[in-house]
């Protein structure tokens, strides 16, 4: 049975909800509020993920001594999260503002936390 939970932070919702976003006949407000509801679950749903890891690390440093992979994760999940707001700065930059520029920003806001969330769901 799949809770309601799960439909609501699964990226092929947000994906979904993305395409719905980005409706034609949505004004820039309208379509960045929606963005902003995307961007809520999709960022519950990585750091869901991004806990899971820690906790699997943290188990398995627990029983070898070896803590490096658990550091090595948490400078990995540090440095996506350098690289995706500065590679979405630079988008937003690159639109004016009365065009959408924070449409621009949250757009790719969404699209690489998406696939920060499909890496780490195909991680063992």
């Amino acid at each position: 049975m799949v809770t309601a939970q799960f439909l609501l932070t699964s990226p092929a919702y947000a994906a979904k909800t993305l395409v719905e976003c980005q409706q034609a006949d949505l004004t820039m407000n309208e379509a960045s509020s929606c963005l902003d509801g995307v961007t809520k679950a999709i960022d519950r749903e990585l750091q869901t993920w991004v806990n899971n890891h820690v906790f699997n690390l943290e188990e398995k440093a627990l029983i070898t001594g070896r803590y490096s992979a658990l550091k090595m994760f948490k400078r990995s999940q540090s440095n996506f999260i350098t690289f995706r707001d500065n590679d979405c700065r630079w988008r937003y930059l690159m639109v004016s503002p009365e065009k959408g520029a924070n449409v621009a920003y949250k757009k790719c806001y969404i699209q690489l936390s998406q696939l920060r969330i499909k890496e780490l769901s195909q991680v063992n």
